[in-house]
């Protein structure tokens, strides 16, 4: 399959009239891709000593990202089966609908930090791709973020809220310190 073909299908697919996939399945692939950037650019960066150790820690959010993206998918639409029978069962599901992209909203976070160290360290122009890896996981963050507060449906004293705001203020500054590194 081409690459075009392949994000072709996938904008297919999110964009179609189904529920899932859903806004939480999108943040999940977009902190796993923004995760495989960082990868490629350890992979890149020959002059960067602990290179190796950061791509297997890319590696390894990116595919933890993969498998919370799937599990999103699922709980969304358990949720939405909840409440379209309105059975007892609602309550637990939405719970579970905020959890999943409280854990995304997290590894999206520990992304976009590694993705700004990447960026001070990787070589050349492989630090832009780093910078827009940081920016790509601090946008799933903040989606993420968003999506545990509409689960939930409580006020901010809600400490999942919480944890999600701070994952997604974590990595919009992760995100500006990747901008501000040198080309």
């Amino acid at each position: 399959m081409t690459e075009r073909s392949l994000a072709h299908e996938l904008a297919e697919a999110i964009s179609s009239g189904e529920a899932v996939p859903g806004s939480g399945w999108v943040a999940g692939v977009s902190a796993a891709l923004a995760a495989a950037l960082v990868a490629k650019t350890a992979k890149r960066s020959e002059g960067w000593s602990e290179s190796a150790g950061a791509r297997a820690q890319a590696i390894e959010l990116r595919d933890r990202l993969l498998a919370l993206a799937q599990q999103d998918a699922l709980a969304y639409e358990s949720a939405l089966t909840s409440l379209e029978r309105r059975d007892s069962g609602l309550a637990r599901s939405l719970a579970k609908a905020a959890e999943v992209p409280l854990a995304i909203g997290e590894a999206a976070a520990d992304t976009a930090l590694l993705a700004a160290e990447a960026a001070g360290r990787a070589d050349g122009s492989a630090r832009a791709d780093a910078a827009a890896a940081a920016c790509l996981a601090a946008g799933a963050a903040q989606a993420a973020r968003r999506l545990v507060e509409v689960n939930l449906a409580t006020g901010p004293d809600d400490d999942r809220v919480a944890r999600a705001g701070r994952a997604a203020e974590a990595a919009a500054e992760a995100a500006q310190k990747a901008l501000a590194t040198e080309p």
